[in-house]
């Protein structure tokens, strides 16, 4: 557009609030290129480029201020943005993908009971298991009546057991992927149903899910960055997905408001 983006479009295209949009300019992070002759933002090409790199540095945790200080930085090259930027999501990368591929499984673990040998546990939930994840987990909820639950249910399972459990997890975590991927919205029928068949492998296998339970792992699966993960690593935006399609569900079946 030869006459620049206006707040709302930027907005919209960025994924941010326009609230957010004026408080950078507000701040002197990211100030619009032109203004209307009735004084409305107009953004440029180069304030889409310049707002791409904070949004960038914003998704790694940086702070405002270190991001000015880091764009404003003329003395470091275009090319040298990159390079630390690979540098940066390459660290990040490695990280996650140490914890991503055997958390979920690793957290639920303990908390369900799980009764293996250390060597059984690194078979089924791969190399990256930490056993302190399982302190972790008591922490959390060994004072709740759903884990007293769950660890006499799992008190007899065995290595079987659980790579039913693990199959009947990937299996479900499949059909995820394809209602995500195939675009049905998280609060329709399908994705909806799914949602409750998540609840129902709870119910089955561990412990009685109720609905507020199911809301508190909704939110589990976009607040804590290890579950977030293992749904991003199986196709992106697919945790946001499956959180509104269980937040839908429970609103659904129980009358409420989501």
């Amino acid at each position: 557009m030869s006459d620049g983006y206006s707040v709302g479009e930027v907005a919209r295209v960025a994924g941010i609030t326009v609230r957010t949009l004026h408080h950078y300019d507000e701040i002197g992070l990211l100030s619009p290129g032109g203004r209307t002759p009735a004084g409305y933002r107009r953004y440029q090409d180069t304030d889409l480029d310049r707002l791409q790199q904070i949004l960038f540095y914003r998704e790694l945790g940086f702070p405002l201020e270190e991001i000015a200080a880091i764009l404003d930085d003329h003395s470091v090259s275009p090319r040298e943005h990159l390079r630390r930027q690979h540098r940066l999501l390459t660290e990040r990368i490695a990280h996650l993908q140490e914890l991503a591929a055997a958390v979920e499984h690793a957290m639920e673990a303990k908390k369900m009971g799980i009764q293996l040998t250390p060597e059984e546990k690194f078979e089924l939930f791969g190399e990256s298991y930490r056993e302190e994840w399982e302190a972790e987990a008591e922490q959390r909820w060994g004072d709740t009546e759903a884990w007293a639950q769950s660890q006499r249910r799992t008190a007899e399972y065995g290595k079987a057991d659980w790579q039913r459990i693990k199959a009947e997890t990937d299996a479900l975590n499949a059909r995820l992927v394809e209602a995500f991927t195939a675009g049905e919205p998280a609060d329709g029928g399908p994705a909806m149903d799914l949602a409750e068949v998540h609840r129902q492998h709870i119910c089955e296998n561990f412990y009685d899910c109720t609905f507020e339970i199911h809301r508190g792992i909704a939110g589990m699966y976009v607040a804590d960055p290890r579950f977030t993960e293992v749904y991003e690593r199986l196709a992106p935006g697919l945790a946001r997905w499956l959180h509104d399609a269980m937040l839908a569900n429970a609103a659904f079946r129980t009358g409420e408001q989501a």
